[in-house]
């Protein structure tokens, strides 16, 4: 017997929970192949804070070949947290904002959400300022003007731009920048081993004296990917996958391929760039190395990767979170192609300029809550609901996930907990953060939450609350203001939905 399709009454058009940007994806309303997401991976893993840890390992005492394996192994463990939260946007086609609306209730989402969006935007604006800086070295070599602010404006123009046409047009420029760039960070590499060469200099013996824990290096790696892994469901939403596939590892093929294979390789390859680059000219900075010792078409071509990884970096990392993050917050009122311009105002609000120089401090005291929010959804996702989820509740201000008025005390209460706990110790937020916020999240919704709380998808654990695993689409009906779960064969064209 077929278990019937759970229906409820969709929220006025006015309502705050409603947008079209936020909607559920639909099985055909996923274009990014699975070679496409591997290459928006690799783009992503070329960021100015790797080339920087790399070099942090081997000043801190770390030989090259170990700097390699722990970058390999902190980004493979961080993998591991991104797999299980991708699934919320495989299996339903939910953002990250919109989720969370299921552990922290229609309201309480905003907290951490607006928090994580703060936290995308501010790298946003780092990103966009490490663009800029090359830009500008490139012109005042040829042209002899200088002026970083311009180029700042007007790169963050074009981004914002290239990331309102969608997600399609984020996956054009990491399929046409990764490869560029990948060939250019091997260009990078010969160059800087031919001076190490000439100096004498063996990179793989070379020793700083440091005594840089290797715990402390370790978890400073995981913490650069901690909150696009909370936010992943963003991006895996739109990744093409088998419907009526229950079978994790299968459904889940292109987020595998990426997430341990691309992501880890890509990251120890570029921290090995930047510690490489520490050992032979001293400075970590990939703009100043360049700058300092290329000249003419060389040149211009290394800082092109510059720009290029900026650029692929931030449109999927970056703008689409904070975007998304910003519409859920203020829907209806605000669409995705102005949360990506609200994303630019605020990313330029907190002078990356400024922010770049504490880097690490940065990573450290947002890492505990990024953390804490992790551990509540693997909570919650899969020991509460078991990956079931009552859809057309999300969108329902008077559903079951209104909790206290719209906030749920348990995550409320295990998130701030747990985050405090974090900063006591900001070198191992991250593993302080999560465990804390799983165990008493849990602990909270089974001894208080669920008995005043009840929730639909765990008190009837079936079919009825999974999506792509059983073949099925979560469809909103914006005449009849109800949701529908619907077969591949029924769903509308891909017409029907124009923006992200």
């Amino acid at each position: 017997m077929q278990t019937p399709t759970p229906r409820q009454s969709a929220p006025a058009p006015t309502n705050h929970l409603l947008e079209e940007s936020i909607l559920p994806t639909w099985l055909n309303q996923r274009p990014v192949s699975l070679l496409g997401f591997v290459w928006m991976w690799v783009a992503l893993a070329i960021v100015i804070v790797t080339f920087q840890y790399g070099a942090n390992g081997v000043e801190g005492g770390l030989s090259l070949p170990v700097v390699m394996l722990v970058v390999l192994a902190a980004t493979a463990a961080l993998a591991v947290v991104m797999t299980l939260t991708a699934d919320i946007g495989t299996e339903h086609g939910l953002s990250f904002a919109v989720y969370l609306r299921a552990p922290f209730g229609t309201v309480g989402t905003h907290v951490p959400s607006v928090s994580r969006g703060v936290v995308a935007a501010c790298w946003f604006g780092i990103q966009t300022y490490i663009g800029a800086l090359a830009i500008n070295g490139l012109v005042e070599y040829w042209t002899g003007f200088a002026s970083w602010p311009l180029w700042y404006a007007l790169f963050l123009v074009a981004q914002v731009a290239n990331a309102a046409l969608g997600i399609k047009a984020i996956e054009r420029l990491a399929s046409f920048a990764a490869p560029c760039i990948l060939a250019i960070s091997i260009w990078m590499y010969y160059t800087l081993d031919g001076l190490a060469d000439l100096e004498g200099t063996n990179i793989w013996t070379f020793a700083s004296g440091g005594d840089l824990s290797l715990v402390a290096f370790f978890l400073v790696n995981m913490v650069v990917w901690a909150p696009l892994a909370v936010d992943i469901p963003s991006i895996t939403r739109f990744v093409r996958t088998v419907p009526g596939e229950r079978r994790f590892l299968r459904r889940n093929r292109a987020v595998l391929t990426a997430h341990f294979a691309a992501l880890p390789l890509m990251q120890a390859w570029i921290s090995f760039i930047g510690a490489v680059s520490f050992i032979v000219t001293g400075d970590w900075n990939p703009v100043d190395v360049i700058q300092g010792q290329s000249t003419g078409v060389v040149l211009g071509v290394l800082l092109l990767m510059i720009v290029l990884a900026q650029w692929s970096t931030n449109t999927a990392a970056n703008v689409v979170p904070a975007a998304l993050n910003f519409v859920n917050a203020a829907a209806p009122h605000l669409s995705y192609r102005w949360g990506v311009v609200l994303a630019g105002v605020v990313g330029t609000a907190v002078m990356p300029w400024l922010l770049l120089d504490n880097l690490f401090t940065f990573l450290s005291y947002y890492g505990g809550f990024i953390a804490a929010i992790a551990g509540i959804m693997v909570c919650d996702y899969y020991v509460l609901r078991r990956r079931r989820l009552n859809v057309p509740a999300l969108y329902d201000p008077h559903g079951q996930y209104r909790y206290a008025r719209g906030r749920n005390p348990a995550a409320l209460t295990a998130w701030l907990g747990a985050s405090v706990a974090a900063l006591l110790q900001p070198d191992y937020a991250y593993v302080i953060g999560f465990p804390v916020a799983f165990v008493t999240y849990l602990v909270l919704m089974r001894a208080w939450v669920l008995r005043r709380h009840p929730q639909a998808e765990i008190d009837d654990p079936g079919d009825a609350y999974l999506a792509t695993s059983v073949g099925r689409s979560w469809v909103h009906d914006p005449e009849s203001g109800t949701f529908h779960r619907l077969t591949e064969g029924e769903l509308p064209g891909q017409g029907h939905r124009t923006d992200i």
